[in-house]
């Protein structure tokens, strides 16, 4: 199922993001893999998570 995230980062800033695999995605995040936005701002937390029927 698809999901729309927000992350909390280090500097107190936001980061939204989508996926298809929420617990893969949040992982890359904590380990720099994930967005080059996050990956200047880590750790990163995560403040909300919904899921949805379809990416649209």
């Amino acid at each position: 199922m698809p999901h729309v995230y927000i992350l909390r980062c280090a500097d107190g800033s936001f980061y939204v993001g989508s996926t298809r695999d929420l617990e893969r995605r949040l992982s890359e995040h904590v380990l720099g893999l994930g967005a080059a936005y996050t990956r200047r701002r880590r750790p990163v937390v995560l403040v909300w998570a919904g899921e949805y029927e379809r990416v649209r």
